[in-house]
């Protein structure tokens, strides 16, 4: 069986994110994007809730959460 690649989209909803054109402001905002996503041919989509820069604000942590 052969393996295929898989295409991954990203949604930052942190406002440091090093893309600001992959950034979000709310939580609606971040769905209809990931939606977008799979709309344009991705097989999963990351959201990147956390800021992973030097000395990020931990506030800014979020659940894990799957939309279908």
């Amino acid at each position: 069986m052969a393996l295929s690649p898989a295409v991954m989209g990203i949604v930052n909803v942190t406002p440091d994110s090093f893309f600001p054109a992959s950034r979000t402001v709310t939580a609606d905002e971040a769905i209809v994007r990931g939606r977008d996503h799979f709309s344009w041919g991705a097989d999963i989509v990351d959201v990147g809730g956390e800021s992973t820069r030097p000395h990020a604000d931990p506030s800014m942590r979020t659940k894990n959460s799957v939309v279908s």
